[in-house]
């Protein structure tokens, strides 16, 4: 029996997508192992928010513990200590999203005026090699040289007959160790995203700012910024999807009872009620109170950013 045309048009788009299909075959086996660590490690663990609403007993399992609808939101919101915690966590994002965040900007920007090879290289290494040391070998620089007692800087202070400055005790310091630690050890590996969006720079558009006389300011100002405009966009919304999270280790390392007052953040609470004192109900509550947020900034954000004629995040 003869084949009628619009039959013949339907094997032949089905042939075609079939082709497309064994073509992309690769590409599909190498997604595949990133795929399933998404799906196990990211997806699956989520069914666990569910013991935000029950008083979950690990005896009992999911299926046989009680719940309790929102009772774990309400003690958190009337907690004395909640407004004191999410005014810390904030206080601490503000530095990470408004001085931390331009710094690895303005550190690829001075790196790719950097003509030097041999410079530019020596320079990149020592700024990428903080990132690579633990949040403990770093905190404990910190006390080894400032300690109030027998900490090297402050033994040369005093020995300079200037004052002890208590830089790890006293709650007015805590937060500028705290962005200083972080700017030394995360700017130089954070301008890496930011340097490879320079190199992207057609050269010509330089040859004719030169040409017609830019400086090399007004060259960073209309060439080099606006290239790199986007991955600012995209860095800043993906940064707004962890605003809560300020960083456990860190901060903790940091922490003691005389700069407890600025220092307790949501991250540092859940570890001292949740693992410490087992409350794992409370403290997934808590959790999944930092995720609708980080989530709701997440969707404003990249709404935003389409306003302004910008792709976002999705």
């Amino acid at each position: 029996m003869a084949v009628t045309g619009s039959k013949a048009a339907d094997i032949k788009t089905r042939q075609r997508k079939w082709e497309e299909w064994k073509r992309g075959l690769p590409i599909y086996f190498m997604i595949l192992p990133g795929l399933l660590f998404f799906i196990v490690f990211k997806y699956v663990p989520m069914g666990g928010i569910l013991i935000a609403f029950q008083n979950y007993d690990p005896f009992d399992g999911f299926l046989q513990s009680s719940w309790v609808g929102f009772d774990h939101f309400q003690r958190l919101f009337q907690d004395p200590d909640f407004w004191k915690i999410f005014r810390n966590t904030l206080m601490i994002s503000a530095l990470n999203l408004f001085l931390f965040f331009p710094v690895p900007i303005i550190v690829s920007l001075l790196l790719n005026e950097v003509r030097l090879k041999w410079f530019k290289k020596g320079a990149q290494t020592l700024l990428y090699v903080p990132h690579f040391l633990s949040w403990v070998v770093i905190v404990s620089m910190t006390v080894l040289l400032f300690s109030a007692q027998d900490g090297g800087i402050n033994n040369l202070l005093s020995t300079m007959g200037y004052e002890r400055i208590e830089l790890m005790t006293n709650p007015e310091y805590f937060r500028m160790v705290y962005l200083f630690q972080v700017i030394w050890k995360e700017a130089g590996w954070s301008a890496i995203i930011f340097l490879a969006a320079l190199a992207s720079v057609d050269p010509t558009l330089y040859e004719a700012a030169t040409m017609d006389g830019a400086s090399r300011l007004r060259q960073i100002w209309h060439i080099n910024l606006p290239a790199l405009r986007s991955t600012i966009i995209i860095l800043f919304i993906l940064r707004l999807g962890h605003v809560m999270d300020t960083g456990f280790e860190h901060i903790l390392l940091l922490q003691n009872s005389l700069n407890i007052d600025v220092s307790e953040v949501f991250d540092t609470y859940v570890y001292r009620v949740g693992i410490l004192q087992a409350e794992f109900s409370y403290t997934t509550a808590v959790g999944l109170f930092k995720a609708l947020i980080g989530l709701g900034l997440v969707y404003l954000a990249n709404r935003a950013s389409r306003k302004i004629g910008e792709e976002g995040v999705y």
